[in-house]
């Protein structure tokens, strides 16, 4: 569910876009608003994921890397896959990302769980993400997920 500054933001996307705005105001229309705004954003906007499962985390390691760590950076990174994600869209656990393996002995597993930390939003995420949402500067999304009709209905009628 949308908050109402939300709505006024979607609102505003749709009237300014006249393929959105052209669809009828009633359950069909927002289906189909709702439907491409799901698609992903072109041109892609870069954001940072908030779900990183912990045996992705494990697949991009470079496990020679990760032994040479000391054995307080392996705790903490322990400690920081033990709920089964990571939410590398936190700043705290990107710092966390970067002080565990940091110097020039981490390179290759910071980079990979960097890599692995983004994804491409869709347009309706775009609208309400902050940030430059490129791979150098991902945007954090202020909504996550697929809008339903019935976002699009409520945002349409407010």
């Amino acid at each position: 569910m949308l908050t109402t500054a939300q709505q006024a933001i979607l609102k505003a996307a749709i009237l300014a876009d006249p393929e959105l705005d052209a669809f009828p105001q009633n359950g069909d229309g927002a289906w189909g608003i709702a439907a491409l705004l799901n698609l992903p954003a072109v041109p892609a906007f870069v954001v940072w994921r908030s779900d990183v499962p912990t045996k992705d985390c494990k697949k991009a390691m470079n496990w020679v890397e990760y032994i040479g760590r000391s054995v307080g950076e392996r705790d903490a990174w322990q400690f920081m896959l033990s709920n089964g994600t990571i939410n590398p869209s936190d700043i705290n656990v990107r710092q966390g990302i970067a002080d565990i393996f940091s110097g020039p002995q981490a390179v290759a597993t910071r980079a990979a769980l960097l890599a692995i930390a983004t994804r491409t939003a869709t347009r309706a995420e775009k609208l309400f993400a902050t940030g430059d949402g490129t791979v150098a500067s991902p945007g954090t999304m202020g909504y996550e997920g697929n809008l339903s009709y019935q976002d699009v209905l409520e945002a349409r009628n407010s």
